[in-house]
Formats: structure tokens, C-alpha cells, sequence
């Protein structure tokens, strides 16, 4: 019987085969790896035979948006987070184990209006996530459709920007993937605003700093064009706060000028500035 296989590296789920893929293009791009074992494989079925589940908290400080992961630590061990707004709940970032539990707990706090993710290491498990909402669509940047390894008609492809509930908007800023986005949240830090980021910028350690790489695990910098990009695609949009992905990874305040120092603390360590 067909099965819909997720990579064990990567956590993204491919559409339905008799048996395992034999190649995963996310994790055989050079943003990502194979495994140090060799390509492998795994279903939700396992996962739940595994003893996975997932654990939904309030982010701390901010109202009206959780974070989701999944407990042990899978695949890359990103969070998802969903957002409430009167229009309905909006879920940024995707993870890869979902089963009854989780769906009951959304389902509580409002359900899932629609979807969308960062970049194609994040991916997971969107279009189940879709299915078990009624078959919310997953927003997904046209840049990044070749990195879609399981089609499916809940897809909505967008460019540039797009507003998808009021005060939520996607916004592609490139870098990372050249269809790398950003959540804009109107209504987050208290009405200021705020970012939701994956990878495209990603909250750094001292939490009063982000940054941006083509690849983190292996270690791969951007130019300064991809930068000035990612910065010059955020101009119009206000924000305090930045949420990353991955729990208390948040830049509390002064988000957008931190944005702006860490872009010109980059461009010089790479020898760009002025350049």
C-alpha cells in the first residue's frame, strides 16, 4: 500500500510511493545534508510507535500566539507557531509529527485558517496539517515550488507578498532560498508588530542580534545583495518583536533596528560594507 515517507534528516514528507524514495532533493542540496548513515526514512506511523508527541505552550509574553513541537527532538527540531486573530488562527512553520492530540488541542484554540512556511527545510508534514483542518491552504512562495515534494491542490503559490488573513501577510525576502519569507503579524508585540522568521533571519543567541545564512549546518554565508534584499523587503512593514524558530528564541523589542545592525554587523565581517 502507498505510504507517504518522511526524510528522517529533514523531516519533510513526500507524496505516496510503495516504497521509500530513494532520494531526498532537499537534504541532497547544499543547505541541508544526507545523514551520516545514509539516506533513511520514516512514517507517522512509526513516529507515533515511537513514542512522539507534540507539546503546545503560549509563547511567554506574547498573547494569542503558541508554539508547537514535537518531543523527543525530530528531524531539524523547528517549532511551528500558530497565531489567533479574529479572522481565525494562522499557522507559520510546519513540523513534521501531528496526530489526534495535537489536532484536538488546535482544534480548541480556534483551528487552522491557513498555512505557511518559511523555507523547504521546514516544510514537514504541510499538507497533512492542511488535510486535518479541512483542507486549509498552505501559502508557498512560486520561487520554492520545485522543493514541494508532495504536490497537492491545497497549494497556493504566491509572489512577493500576500496578505492571506487581515494583518497577517507573507512576505518572500529571499536569501536562505531565493523564496525564503516572513510572517508579518499585525497584531503581535502588543499592536507594534511582529516577525514570525525561519531561517531567512534567524534569531541569534544574544537574542538582541539575528542573522542570515545560504546554510547553517554547513556553514555557507550569503553575498551582500541577498542581504540588502531581505532588508529593503521589510521596509514597509513595522515590527518590534521577532519570533524564530525555535522556542524562546525571540528579539523582544527594537526587532526592526536589529534587523538593520545585524545586516551592517554581517556585511562587514564578510567584507562587504562600502564594497
Amino acid at each position: 500500500m502507498p505510504e507517504n515517507y518522511i526524510c528522517l534528516a529533514c523531516g519533510a514528507q513526500h507524496g505516496a510511493s510503495e516504497r521509500p524514495p530513494e532520494h531526498c532533493i532537499i537534504c541532497e542540496d547544499e543547505r541541508q545534508y544526507v545523514g551520516w548513515a545514509g539516506q533513511q526514512w520514516t512514517t507517522l506511523g512509526a513516529m507515533k510507535a515511537a513514542g512522539q508527541a507534540n507539546r503546545v505552550q503560549e509563547v511567554r509574553g506574547e498573547p494569542g500566539l503558541y508554539s508547537i513541537d514535537t518531543r523527543p527532538r525530530f528531524a531539524i527540531g523547528q517549532r511551528a507557531l500558530l497565531a489567533q486573530t479574529a479572522a481565525g488562527n494562522f499557522l507559520w512553520d510546519c513540523i513534521t509529527y501531528i496526530d489526534e492530540q495535537t489536532v484536538a488541542r488546535v482544534r480548541e484554540l480556534g483551528g487552522i485558517a491557513g498555512i505557511s512556511v518559511s523555507h523547504p527545510h521546514f516544510y514537514g508534514t504541510m499538507i497533512e496539517w492542511s488535510h486535518a483542518f479541512g483542507g486549509a491552504p498552505v501559502y508557498v512562495p512560486r520561487a520554492d515550488a520545485e522543493w514541494v515534494v508532495r504536490p497537492d491542490s491545497v497549494v497556493e503559490y504566491y509572489e512577493g507578498s500576500r496578505e492571506v488573513l487581515p494583518g497577517v501577510t507573507v512576505v518572500q525576502v529571499g536569501g536562505h532560498f531565493e523564496g525564503s519569507a516572513v510572517l508579518h503579524w499585525g497584531q503581535g508585540a502588543g499592536g507594534r508588530g511582529a516577525l514570525l522568521t525561519g531561517d531567512s533571519i534567524a534569531v541569534a543567541a544574544d537574542r538582541r542580534w539575528v542573522t542570515f545564512m545560504r546554510s547553517y549546518p554547513n556553514y555557507i554565508p550569503l553575498p551582500r545583495a541577498a542581504i540588502e534584499g531581505i532588508v529593503e523587503a521589510l521596509e514597509p512593514y513595522e515590527f518590534d518583536r521577532i519570533h524564530g524558530g525555535w522556542w524562546e528564541l525571540t528579539v523582544a523589542g527594537g526587532a526592526k533596528e536589529a534587523v538593520r545592525r545585524s545586516a551592517e554587523r554581517y556585511m562587514g565581517w564578510i567584507g562587504a560594507v562600502g564594497s
